[in-house]
């Protein structure tokens, strides 16, 4: 199955990238500060554990993001969004990975999880993605749809946030 839009990868280099036509989302959300909650974090998001402790259903090739991984988010617990991991990131103050949409997701586009530590110490969570409707009810939707996409990027900060909190330096 290939992907279902052109710049694949795209938000690796270019968090804010946003093709013509496509709908750009930015989301970031302090976690926290320091090293133990920086690894945590970055193993949750990894892992898959923060998109499961957010009651997302998560069937994925493998136990980790690694790039080629396929992966099927079940939303609702009946909208199938099928993906693949395009890349990840494993570094010091770096960690997280983008998926890009296959055949049969609601959307078309790319959506990136990234955990980074800044110089001060502070960790943060960024989603950043760039999407359109694929499907009649996304386009259905417009405006709401969109609206329901920045509110799954915020609880995804909460949640992660919720996970390490026992772990903050501050």
């Amino acid at each position: 199955m290939s992907f279902t839009y052109a710049d694949v990868g795209a938000t690796r280099e270019n968090a804010g990238f946003c093709p013509p036509g496509f709908h750009r989302l930015h989301a970031r959300t302090r976690l926290g500060e320091g090293e133990e909650l920086f690894r945590r974090a970055a193993e949750a998001v990894l892992t898959w554990e923060m998109h499961r402790t957010m009651g997302v259903g998560v069937d994925a090739d493998a136990d980790r993001a690694a790039p080629g991984v396929d992966v099927t988010i079940t939303l609702a617990g009946m909208i199938k969004a099928p993906c693949r991991v395009v890349w990840t990131v494993e570094e010091p103050r770096r960690a997280g990975w983008a998926y890009g949409t296959l055949a049969g997701h609601p959307e078309c586009g790319e959506e990136s999880f990234v955990v980074d530590r800044t110089g001060d110490g502070t960790v943060w969570l960024t989603i950043s993605a760039f999407s359109r409707a694929a499907k009649w009810y996304a386009r259905a939707g417009g405006a709401a749809t969109r609206g329901l996409q920045h509110a799954y990027a915020r609880r995804c900060g909460i949640v992660l946030r919720r996970m390490c909190a026992d772990l903050d330096e501050a």
